[in-house]
């Protein structure tokens, strides 16, 4: 019997079984607006206009991406109903890019760029895709959470009026942040900044240091004494009167060039020294200089910069979250969740716990994880479990894990991954046919009872497998019975086969004896 036969028979028009990745379910997607997800979701999410971090750890297939996906749509939920209180997710969920980066700046060294990868670059990394995403918004290119099934909270155009009416320094700091972080999908970083710059209403064009201005006047003031004494000759009166303006003029432009051209110097030596302390962002020093010298001295005078060997690494990086923060804050945005997700994806990591807690580790520090506006979600394999158990009490003092609402172990009982399973039948029930809700029990026989099917999704112990048992269950029952005699009910025995087989299957997984 085909499987299509079997569904068709209780009007089910596609498999609620088949998808393994959440992010490409579209049963999943029709479910998240019924909230059915782990019990202990509300401890990860918290309070969304008051963000706080969390700390998850999980097999693979546990749904910690479906976690992130419900989190978006809670955040998206909250953001319609509260446009006065608005939060912006950031998700961290692909490494690749710092990584490579990293890795490049290391001389293609990769155990050397992993050992040596600090929180700061996670900072700067969290940073870029914050500005980034603002600068979208702003310049009208996308919304501010694209992942939001709403619509954003504030037009391109509403945002650049309310921008604008921001204090001048927070205007500026948006300018500075945007210098040192922007990261544009296309088209030249200096471009792009001179756009964020007219939207801020920072000026069309660079602002001229006062130092040239002067330089100038006194090159305009030289060139009309010299004009002057050529033309009215050494016998004249006033001839020693214009030798001496000439004098003084072409000194005072002579003394101007070089206080520019030092300036200019200290920006450019200033560009290069940040430049070589954001090895994750990929800018070259070169780019940095161009955008310092058309931001000037006067902008980038108080400004806490990254500077390389300097010891307030970190905390230059908090200074310039705030001021983002702040920046932000009267737009009506009150912090920024940020979803760590797919540690174990990246393509220099290959799955090996020891990489993975190489770029984890900086992370798990308690300044971090508790700043004032931001939810840090790490949603983490299972491994990285088993390793911070072996740390020690240093590492635990720290990292403060039991001030950051971590979940040990995502774990499912059976009558959840039950409940689940029975949401996931009924969204996939034709709509055209008016008929009553599908259980999951109406497809067992009357000797199958509601106990039997709950204990064989416990021991599956995840949704994933959950999903590959019933998606395998309902396949045997198939395989067993002919297309002109359908039987459309799995007997019990066909349960029990099949349980003992992903039972088994889910025990040497967790052992180490099976793939992942």
């Amino acid at each position: 019997m085909r499987i299509e036969t079997f569904l068709a028979h209780y009007h089910i028009r596609e498999n609620p079984f088949c998808a393994e990745e959440a992010r490409h379910d579209p049963v999943f997607d029709r479910l998240l607006a019924q909230d059915i997800t782990h019990p202990e979701f509300a401890k990860v999410l918290g309070q969304v206009d008051r963000p706080s971090s969390s700390v998850v750890f999980g097999e693979k297939g546990s749904g910690k991406t479906a976690i992130r996906l419900m989190i978006d749509r809670h955040v998206a939920k909250h953001n319609a109903e509260h446009p006065d209180r608005l939060v912006m997710v950031i998700p961290y969920d692909d490494l690749n890019p710092m990584l490579d980066r990293l890795v490049q700046a290391h001389h293609g060294n990769l155990e050397e760029a992993l050992n040596e990868l600090r929180l700061a670059d996670h900072q700067d990394t969290i940073l870029s895709l914050s500005i980034s995403r603002f600068n979208d918004a702003l310049l009208g290119e996308q919304p501010v959470d694209p992942a939001a099934q709403t619509q954003p909270a504030h037009s391109p155009r509403e945002l650049v009026k309310k921008v604008r009416k921001l204090p001048k320094q927070s205007r500026i700091n948006l300018a500075v942040l945007s210098a040192l972080y922007d990261q544009p999908r296309t088209g030249s970083i200096l471009n792009r900044w001179r756009r964020v710059r007219r939207r801020l209403g920072l000026g069309w064009l660079p602002a001229v240091p006062w130092i040239w201005l002067t330089t100038i006047v006194a090159c305009l003031i030289a060139a009309g004494c010299g004009i002057a004494y050529l033309i009215q000759g050494n016998a004249s009166p006033q001839a020693p009167w214009l030798l001496l303006g000439l004098g003084l003029a072409v000194a005072a432009a002579l003394i101007g060039v070089l206080v520019g051209a030092w300036g200019a110097l200290q920006r450019y030596l200033l560009a290069k020294r940040v430049a070589a302390d954001m090895p994750a962002i990929g800018r070259t020093f070169s780019q940095l200089s161009d955008l310092f010298q058309e931001l000037g001295p006067r902008h980038l005078a108080g400004q806490p910069l990254p500077i390389v060997h300097s010891n307030d690494a970190d905390d230059c990086r908090y200074q310039l979250t705030n001021r983002f923060l702040e920046a932000i804050a009267p737009l009506g945005y009150t912090g920024l969740i940020v979803l760590v997700d797919r540690v174990d994806e990246p393509t220099v990591v290959h799955g090996r716990a020891d990489r993975m807690r190489s770029i984890i580790w900086p992370m798990l520090d308690n300044k971090f994880l508790q700043q004032q506006g931001i939810g840090i979600k790490l949603l983490l394999p299972i491994e990285l479990r088993h390793m911070v158990h072996r740390e020690s009490p240093a590492f635990f003092e720290e990292a403060r894990l039991d001030k950051q609402h971590m979940i040990d172990r995502l774990t499912w009982s059976g009558a959840t991954l039950y409940d689940i399973c029975t949401a996931r039948l009924q969204a996939c029930l034709d709509s055209e046919t008016e008929i009553p809700p599908v259980q999951l029990m109406d497809l067992f026989a009357e000797d199958v009872t509601r106990d039997a099917v709950i204990d064989a999704l416990d021991q599956m112990q995840q949704p994933r497998d959950a999903f590959k048992f019933l998606y395998n269950l309902i396949l045997e029952h198939c395989r067993l019975n002919p297309e002109d005699t359908p039987n459309f009910k799995i007997a019990r025995i066909t349960l029990d086969n099949v349980r003992r087989a992903h039972a088994q299957k889910v025990q040497d997984r967790l052992r180490g004896l099976g793939p992942a």
